[in-house]
């Protein structure tokens, strides 16, 4: 796997939107029932990770916010919904704090299930492809959530 400090001889490094074999990273994916395409990307993201539908995944968000007393959007909020899943949060290591993309993730995480956090977005990653319903593929990645066992 690549390493965020040795990016120069990452051998994935010229290869935009690929996983080096010609699979295509980004995937269209909306799981809001009407369509919708702003505001929810947590619900979208959380949805796909954890194969639930989106009305679920927005009522036990929202169930989770009430318990918190606190609002579903909220970091906390949506990180104890998955925490109850078996999810786990990391920290992206900051030798390169502003340079580690969608794409290098995809590309250093072939396997697993992920939601990635971004500046004031989330994408679900599985098996190095990210599924959104735009190509976030070049968005900085500050933490993430991966699936444990």
């Amino acid at each position: 796997m690549c390493q965020v400090d040795r990016r120069k001889n990452c051998p994935y490094a010229n290869e935009v939107g690929s996983l080096g074999r010609g699979i295509i990273m980004y995937v269209f994916y909306n799981s809001n029932p009407k369509g919708k395409q702003v505001g929810d990307c947590v619900v979208r993201a959380i949805s796909k990770a954890t194969n639930e539908d989106w009305d679920g995944t927005y009522t036990g968000i929202s169930l989770e916010g009430y318990v918190m007393k606190d609002m579903p959007s909220s970091n906390s909020v949506w990180g104890a919904y998955l925490k109850d899943r078996g999810f786990k949060r990391h920290i992206i290591p900051n030798t390169c704090p502003n340079c580690y993309s969608v794409r290098d993730f995809c590309r250093d995480n072939p396997i697993g299930t992920y939601i990635l956090c971004l500046d004031g977005h989330a994408v679900c990653v599985i098996d190095g492809r990210y599924f959104d319903i735009w190509d976030s593929g070049d968005q900085t990645v500050l933490y993430y959530w991966s699936k444990e066992g």
